[in-house]
């Protein structure tokens, strides 16, 4: 009879957070059965279900049921700013009151803790960066372990480094998880883990607490319609869109590889009549939260997103998600796509896949665990200091991009060898040792995930039966709607009209190029005499670029020429005419020297290139052409003076890069002559710019060799 009572009681809360109170919502019998077990038994569980299932329905049933009985505030820990801001909407809905702390938000954050201290919260949602701040976690995380009345993990799998979305952040729940009271429940949800993930969390969550309860459905999903349509080129697929966009069912996503190719096809949907919103890592929160409220009120088409927008996007009525370019894991692609089709009976699914696709995954791969001599490397700078190292301190002695060395420093602070503390990070002096196999099986399962994803483009058989079983879905069968199964069914025709106009939109050459300003920390423990400010008459001024190596446009046309074995030899005149393009562009631009505007620059006075020893044939005809097109004396080359191959200065970080950059270059004497008979601005010429730490120690020089200000121009920046 009790457990009658307490079913009624979660079915009486559910029908207030779907906003019918009194009505006739009820839990169906799986979503009930985890909040039994929350609720009742107090267990742990992990929860692998579709997206739309209705996840977040059992974790807020449980909180109302568990508050009623005395139990302390949920918590809640998820990377998904989107959902967070929908779910304390709907949870208000039910009575709950919901408060978030994530990075949007930092001026709130004492007023929040304050609120939870009183009891005045019962829902504290939390992005798992706060986990590795020092003062959340040493201030703010005991406290709520000790009172927590319910911990959710939501997207689970990021705990998993045997999953395609491993997060380090998430590492630390472990010793949050062993930390709680026995009694205190825990759920984990995810709608992307395949066996091996799955007992992985699983395990990680029955730390000391006896085995987790696994409740794990069918990854079916009747509303979806899957297709793929290849078409030739980017010009193709951005005239496809424009063309089709509106036969697809109401509002939706479409997700796109790069920041740039989200702003490119933005910027074309709207030239011809869309409705649309670009939503990238680059877009301010401000205009976030607008893109999302559009989106939900269907004031646009289509949201075009990178992966910023994340999973945490909670529109039942969305009618299609769309990839402009394939994701390197089908997992991951389950995941977005199943954004779509959650409360209606129908919704397409289509990808675009492009011939890019695999240039920008190998871009953006460089997340690998390091090598164990770097990790030993890193380990011995903090032992040896005496004092916490910051992460540009480090950067000074390992060779590793930021970012990645930021991950393997969160990963060493779970496994307890390293410590962050305020200042930066310390040794434990605790033993520690390199699971190279793991690592080594974790890359592979990142390659085994891009075949994969090539298999679901050129598969014959059902495209949802392939992402399910990839998912390890047990009743994976073929679904009889996608293209496979029942036909295709997307117009994949393209008008002339729309593939000239896209192509034109591609064909437009130019990107800005943003200076360096400040020299990176820690340059004088190297023994460079570099520090703080670059003085204004020694920096680079903004320049511009052909294009960017990311984009679906002129990123196409340069990545083959700018590969690492690609042949050496003369600029192509196709390259060189929209280099001079380029150029007249920027002269005519808001504060360009032909505009003639007060404060405008003079008109370039010469072209000096950067020496190369890759590709020195690129960049001396592409400097000498924009010379002789514009009419401007050739200055010279500056003189390399670095290692014969040019390795050394192909660094990870700016720290270690710009060391080997210090010495690398010098300005001869003919060049200096040459200088101070055309004094005035200058063009600098290079094939691509990657940190853009080249750029400034060039213009360092030329400035201190008497030029005037140096404008770079180059091919490709990476960005």
């Amino acid at each position: 009879m009790e457990q009658l009572d307490l079913r009624a009681e979660a079915d009486a809360v559910l029908a207030e957070l779907v906003g019918d109170p009194g009505g006739s919502a009820r839990l169906r019998e799986d979503q009930w059965q985890a909040v039994a077990a929350l609720v009742e038994d107090r267990r742990r569980a992990l929860v692998v279900q579709r997206t739309g299932w209705g996840k977040s329905a059992v974790y807020f049933v449980a909180t109302a049921l568990l508050r009623r009985r005395g139990a302390g505030p949920t918590v809640i820990v998820s990377p998904l700013l989107a959902l967070m801001r929908n779910q304390v909407e709907s949870a208000s809905r039910a009575g709950i009151r919901a408060r978030t702390i994530n990075s949007a938000n930092p001026e709130e954050w004492d007023t929040i803790y304050g609120e939870v201290e009183r009891g005045e919260t019962d829902v504290l949602l939390v992005s798992p960066e706060r986990l590795n701040s020092v003062d959340f976690r040493e201030q703010v995380l005991p406290k709520l372990a000790a009172t927590t009345g319910l911990l959710v993990v939501d997207e689970a799998h990021c705990i998993s480094d045997w999953g395609h979305d491993f997060r380090p952040d998430y590492r630390r729940l472990r010793s949050v998880l062993a930390g709680l009271a026995p009694d205190v429940p825990v759920l984990a949800t995810t709608a992307t883990a395949n066996a091996r993930v799955t007992a992985d969390v699983a395990e990680q969550l029955g730390t000391g607490a006896g085995e987790a309860l696994v409740l794990r459905g069918s990854l079916e999903r009747e509303s979806l319609r899957l297709g793929v349509v290849r078409l030739p080129d980017a010009a193709h697929r951005l005239a496809w869109l424009a063309e089709h966009l509106e036969e697809l069912p109401g509002s939706g996503i479409i997700y796109t590889l790069t920041v740039a190719a989200a702003e490119e096809a933005a910027a074309h949907l709207r030239q011809r009549g869309y409705t649309v919103a670009s939503y990238t890592g680059r877009t301010e929160n401000a205009d976030r939260l607008q893109a999302e409220e559009d989106l939900l009120a269907n004031r646009v088409k289509a949201l075009v997103a990178t992966s910023a927008l994340g999973m945490g996007f909670d529109k039942p009525d969305l009618g299609f998600v769309l990839h402009l370019g394939s994701p390197s894991s089908p997992i991951a692609y389950y995941q977005q796509v199943g954004r779509a089709g959650r409360g209606v009976a129908h919704a397409d699914v289509l990808l675009l896949p492009g011939k890019e696709d695999e240039a920008i995954w190998r871009y953006f791969a460089d997340t690998a665990f390091p090598p164990e001599a770097q990790v030993r490397q890193t380990l011995t700078a903090l032992a040896d200091a005496g004092r916490p190292l910051s992460v540009p301190a480090l950067e000074a002695v390992v060779d590793l991009r930021r970012s990645r060395l930021e991950t393997m420093l969160k990963v060493l602070d779970v496994d307890g060898a390293v410590k962050r503390v305020k200042g930066g990070w310390i040794s434990t002096g605790e033993p520690w040792s390199y699971d190279a196999e793991r690592y080594a099986w974790v890359a592979r399962q990142r390659a085994a995930e891009q075949q994969a994803m090539r298999d679901y483009v050129s598969t014959s058989g059902c495209r949802l039966e392939f992402l399910r079983q990839q998912l390890d879905d047990e009743g994976a069968a073929p679904c009889g709607r996608c293209d496979n199964c029942a036909g295709p069914w997307a117009d994949v025709s393209v008008s002339d009209q729309s593939l000239t106009t896209a192509a034109q939109e591609l064909d437009r050459p130019g990107a800005e190029i943003e200076p360096r300003r400040m020299w990176p920390t820690g340059m004088p423990a190297l023994g460079v005499d570099l520090k703080g400010r670059i003085p204004p008459g020694e920096q680079c001024s903004a320049g511009r670029a052909l294009g960017r190596l990311s984009d679906i446009g002129w990123g196409n046309r340069l990545r083959p020429l700018l590969a690492e074995n690609a042949p050496d030899g003369a600029v192509p005149d196709d390259v060189l005419r929209a280099a001079v393009a380029v150029l007249a562009d920027w002269a005519r631009s808001p504060g360009g020297w032909a505009t003639g505007a007060p404060d405008a620059p003079a008109r370039p006075a010469g072209v000096v290139a950067i020496p190369s020893t890759t590709r020195p044939r690129l960049v001396g005809s592409l400097a000498e052409g924009i010379a002789t097109v514009g009419r401007l004396p050739f200055l010279g080359t500056l003189t390399y003076t670095g290692p014969d191959d040019g390795r050394a200065v192909r660094r990870s970080n700016s720290a270690q890069r710009l060391k080997a950059l210090s010495q690398a270059f010098t300005v001869s004497g003919e060049l200096a002559d040459a200088l101070s008979r055309s004094p005035g601005p200058v063009l600098l010429v290079d094939d691509s710019t990657d940190s853009g730490w080249t750029l400034a120690v060039a213009a360092r020089l030329l400035r201190r060799a008497g030029s005037g200000p140096v404008l770079p121009l180059v091919l490709a920046t990476a960005g």
